[in-house]
């Protein structure tokens, strides 16, 4: 018998960085931690005052990256689906319904 796959929601917050092609993205199980994550970031893009960001996994800790805010363009926040294809949310905006 096939096991069901369960269908779990990750919430990504993608940041886009000047003169570089891949952005830096982390992922929160739960859509109010990513959007205050979000919310975070976006402050700090609002002060217009450089500051160095810290960003860490959330399933393991230990694994961080940091960023200067004066090198972010964009950050966006979009929901992904955990099994992959079906109920993917592309990120960015669509006039596709």
């Amino acid at each position: 018998m096939a096991a069901a796959l369960t269908e779990t929601a990750v919430y990504v917050v993608e940041l886009s960085l000047k003169l570089s092609p891949m952005p830096v993205s982390v992922q929160r199980k739960e859509l109010a931690d990513a959007q205050a994550l979000y919310g975070q970031i976006k402050a700090v893009l609002e002060s217009g005052q450089p500051r160095v960001l810290e960003l860490s996994c959330e399933k393991a800790e230990e694994k961080r990256v940091s960023l200067l805010s004066s090198e972010l363009v964009a950050v966006q926040l979009y929901e992904r689906s955990a099994a992959g294809g079906t109920g993917t949310k592309r990120p960015g905006f669509s006039v596709d319904s």
